[in-house]
C-alpha cells in the first residue's frame, strides 16, 4: 500500500512540473513577443511653429491595431469617439484643460450641423476611480516646471484595458501646453480619429456582410467589409449600393454604402470639379429620388477634399453633402477614390447617410471605417496586407 501511494505521489508530481514548465515557456514567448514589438518613433513638436507628421512608411505602426490584451484585462468603456480628460486642479484654473477641450470638441467636417469631434469628459485627477480608468480614450494633463522643459504628446496602450489608448501631455507651463495643444490641433484629432476607425476595422474583420463582399468582387472583383445591417443590395453598371432603412427611436435613419467606377484619365482627374462631375452623372443614373425626375446630387460649397494615402497609395478623400433635386431631404457622405492601376480605372467607394436633425458622427465613421477596407484586384494576391490606416506618428511612453 505505501509502495502504491508512493508511486502516486510521483507521477502527480512529474505532472505538476511539466505543467509548471510549460506555463513558464508560454509565459517566456509572450514576453519576447510583446518586447520584440517597436513602437513607432517621432517627435511631435514642441510649439515651434513646424506641423506633426503623419506616417507615410508601409511598416508604420497602426493607431487602433489589435489589442495584446490577456484574459486578465478587462474590456474598455464607453462608446466610440469618447475621450476622459484628466488633469489637476490648477489645470482647470489656469484654462489649459479648456484649451484641449476646445480642441477635442472642435466642429466634425462634412456635416451639415454642428458637431464635436469627440464627447469629451472632465475630471480632477483625484476622482479618477478604477472604474473611470477602463475608458476607452484617456488624456493626462501634466504641467510641471520642475519636471518638464519642453510640451510633449505620449501614448501607452491597453494601461487598464482594452483596446485603450492612454495619453500623456506633458509641459513646463500652462502657456506652454495651450500652444502645443492649438499649434498640434490637427494632429490630436487625427491621432484619435485614427485610432478609432482601426477598431471598427477590426469589428468588420470579424463581422461584416457577405452578400455586399460578392457583390462587389463580381461587380468589380475588389473586396470590401461592410457592416452586417446593410442587408439590401442593388447592382447596376459599374456600380454595387448596399443600405439600410429603419426607425432609431422613431426617426427614420438611412445607411447606405456604394461602390462605383471609372476611367482613369490622369492626374486631373483628382480635382475637386472633375469628382463632382462624375459622382452627380453616376448618383443621377443609379440613385433616384421619390417622384420621376428626382435623383441625388452633391451640394454644391460643401466639399473638402484632401489627399491621403491608403494602403500605401494615393487616394483622394472627400467629405460634403448631398441632396435631392428639387425635394427636401439630404445629408452628409465622405468618398474614398483610389487607382486601380491593373485595369486604369478609379474606383470609389462611399458611404453616405440620411438621419434628420441627428447627430450623424458615430453612424458615419462607422461606414467610413468600412470604406478603408476596399482591397483593389492587385492586391487580394497579396499575403501580407494590413486593412488597418498608419496612425499618426508620435513620441510612445515606454
Amino acid at each position: 500500500m505505501k509502495r502504491y501511494l508512493l508511486k502516486v505521489c510521483m507521477m502527480l508530481l512529474a505532472v505538476m512540473v511539466t505543467v509548471s514548465c510549460g506555463n513558464s515557456r508560454k509565459g517566456g514567448e509572450q514576453s519576447q513577443k510583446e518586447g520584440t514589438q517597436a513602437e513607432a518613433k517621432a517627435q511631435v513638436k514642441s510649439g515651434n511653429g513646424k506641423s506633426a507628421k503623419k506616417s507615410k512608411k508601409g511598416n508604420a505602426k497602426k493607431a487602433g491595431r489589435k489589442s495584446r490584451k490577456s484574459v486578465f484585462t478587462p474590456t474598455s468603456a464607453g462608446s466610440p469617439y469618447e475621450v476622459l480628460l484628466v488633469a489637476g486642479a490648477e489645470d482647470f484654473k489656469s484654462g489649459a484643460v479648456d484649451s484641449l477641450y476646445a480642441v477635442l470638441t472642435d466642429d466634425m467636417a462634412g456635416v451639415a450641423q454642428s458637431e464635436p469631434c469627440f464627447k469629451v469628459s472632465r475630471i480632477n485627477q483625484g476622482d479618477l476611480s478604477k472604474t473611470l480608468r477602463l475608458c476607452r480614450n484617456i488624456i493626462q494633463i501634466k504641467i510641471d516646471p520642475a519636471q518638464y522643459s519642453t510640451a510633449k504628446f505620449k501614448y501607452k496602450r491597453d494601461v487598464y484595458a482594452a483596446p485603450q489608448l492612454y495619453v500623456t501631455i506633458q509641459a513646463h507651463d500652462a502657456n506652454q501646453f495651450k500652444e502645443f495643444v492649438s499649434d498640434n490641433h490637427d494632429m490630436i484629432i487625427d491621432f484619435f480619429t485614427r485610432a478609432e476607425l482601426n477598431r471598427q476595422i477590426e469589428i468588420l474583420r470579424e463581422d461584416h456582410q457577405p452578400h455586399v463582399n460578392e457583390a462587389v468582387k463580381k461587380t468589380f472583383g475588389c473586396e470590401i467589409w461592410a457592416p452586417v445591417e446593410l442587408t439590401k443590395v442593388i447592382t447596376g453598371r459599374n456600380f454595387v449600393w448596399a443600405r439600410c432603412e429603419r426607425f432609431v427611436k422613431k426617426v427614420e435613419q438611412e445607411l447606405n454604402i456604394v461602390v462605383y467606377s471609372y476611367p482613369y484619365r490622369d492626374v486631373n482627374t483628382f480635382t475637386e470639379k472633375y469628382f463632382t462631375h462624375k459622382r452627380d452623372s453616376v448618383m443621377k443614373a443609379n440613385v433616384p429620388g421619390p417622384r420621376e425626375g428626382q435623383y441625388m446630387m452633391t451640394t454644391k460649397g460643401f466639399n473638402i477634399v484632401s489627399d491621403e494615402t491608403v494602403h500605401k497609395h494615393y487616394a483622394q478623400v472627400v467629405r460634403g453633402l448631398w441632396n435631392i433635386k428639387d425635394y427636401d431631404m439630404g445629408g452628409s457622405f465622405v468618398s474614398v477614390s483610389r487607382v486601380d492601376e491593373e485595369h486604369q480605372r478609379v474606383i470609389v467607394a462611399e458611404a453616405f447617410v440620411y438621419y434628420p436633425n441627428h447627430p450623424k458622427r458615430d453612424v458615419l465613421k462607422k461606414l467610413e471605417a468600412a470604406l478603408y477596407t476596399l482591397r483593389l484586384p492587385d492586391e487580394l494576391h497579396l499575403q501580407k496586407f494590413s486593412y488597418d490606416l498608419d496612425e499618426i506618428i508620435i513620441t510612445p511612453d515606454n
